[in-house]
Formats: C-alpha cells, sequence, structure tokens
C-alpha cells in the first residue's frame, strides 16, 4: 500500500521529534532531560511529543517496535526447507558480517549504550522490550507449526532461540562499550556464532521447518 501524504507527514514528524530528543540525551543524559524540552527544541507542544510517544522513554527506544518483532518475523519470512532457529541464526549472521548498526555494530553505540546505563528506567523498558520479543517469537512458532495451547515446546525452543540473539548482542554491547572497532567485533562474532550453532541441540535446529 503506498503511503499517503497525511501518514508521511506523521512519519516524518515522529520521526524528527525521536531525532531532537535522542540528540538531547545523548548530549545530557536520560534523566536530565524533560520532555517540554524536547517539546520546546522541536518546535511543537507537549501534547503533540506524547500523542506520538506515549512514554518518555519511547523518544529514546524510537525503535522497540521492530525489536518486539524481529525474531518472530524472521521466523515467519524462513525459507522452504529452513528451520525457525536456522532462520534466526542466518539473519543476525547477515547483519554482523555486515556490520549493521541495527545489531549495534556502530561508532555511536557506545554512548547509546552509556545513557541506557544511567537511567533505571530505559533498562527497565529494555527488559520489558526483551520480554516482548521472546512472547511474540513463542507466539509465532505456535502459529507456524500450528502447536495446542498447552504445548511447551514453543515456549521452549523460543528460549533457546532467544538465548542465541541476546548472547550476540550482549556480546557486541560489551565490546562496543568497550570502544571497539565495528569490524573488528563483527570478525569476533561470527566465530561466537559458529559455536552457538554447535551448541543448539538437532531438536532446536530441527524444529518449525518450513515445508517444501
Amino acid at each position: 500500500m503506498t503511503e499517503g501524504l497525511r501518514e508521511r507527514k506523521k512519519r516524518q514528524t515522529r520521526q524528527y521529534i525521536s531525532d531532537v530528543a535522542t540528540g538531547l540525551f545523548l548530549e545530557r543524559g536520560f534523566d536530565a532531560v524533560k520532555v517540554a524540552e524536547v517539546a520546546e527544541a522541536a518546535n511543537v507542544s507537549v501534547n503533540t511529543v506524547y500523542n506520538y510517544f506515549p512514554a518518555k522513554e519511547d523518544l529514546f527506544l524510537d525503535r522497540s517496535a521492530a525489536l518486539v518483532e524481529r525474531s518472530a518475523r524472521w521466523v515467519r519470512g524462513r525459507a522452504k526447507g529452513e528451520s525457525a532457529a536456522d532462520a534466526v541464526l542466518r539473519e543476525l549472521r547477515e547483519e554482523v558480517e555486515a556490520a549493521s548498526p541495527r545489531i549495534g555494530l556502530a561508532t555511536g553505540t557506545a554512548r547509546f549504550l552509556q545513557v541506557v546505563d544511567e537511567a533505571p528506567a530505559l533498562r527497565s523498558r529494555l527488559w520489558e522490550i526483551g520480554q516482548e520479543a521472546l512472547e511474540n517469537l513463542e507466539e509465532a512458532l505456535r502459529e507456524e507449526t500450528g502447536a495446542p495451547p498447552g504445548d511447551p515446546l514453543p515456549g521452549l525452543v523460543a528460549g533457546q532461540i532467544d538465548w542465541a540473539y541476546q548472547t550476540v548482542a550482549k556480546v557486541i554491547a560489551r565490546e562496543m562499550r568497550a570502544g571497539r572497532a565495528p569490524g573488528e567485533v563483527s570478525r569476533e562474532v561470527l566465530v561466537l556464532l559458529d559455536e552457538i550453532e554447535e551448541l543448539l541441540s538437532p531438536k532446536v535446529r530441527g524444529y518449525a521447518v518450513r515445508a517444501e
């Protein structure tokens, strides 16, 4: 569906407000900046800010919706003959190989993470995002396999796939905090992905294979 003028303007306004807020947060820290200051800097009203971002945390974590859907989307988009776990591992590997900012491999990641570390509200919201992503992944596995509500396997497999994703994300975050170059971290995480693949059991690697 083609994006209409009104929808495009709303998307652009939302992105502009988020960009202004992120700049202030990176400069001064999350807790030091008030929503009213963001509104003033973006030349909009406080109500407008809250219309686009229900909570202050959403101004900084403005891509949370994509993160919540990410693993589930990868599973639903897996190729014929590919399992759920292998689809997520493949997508992860592609992003790591490309040193993608979407997985945290960017020069500005260290400051972003510092702001998060200094703000309990942001850390709490990130934990919530992680839980929502895990729940969405389990639901996707149930839908893709037709598993009944009482079947524990989709939840168990989702936990293993999420462990792989979170392990990669945590290692990248740790190394970027240390000031490492994205390319160097990328090469090391590719080796880590090989080890993760070996640790996942054949049952997990063979779960939810899309029919040929």
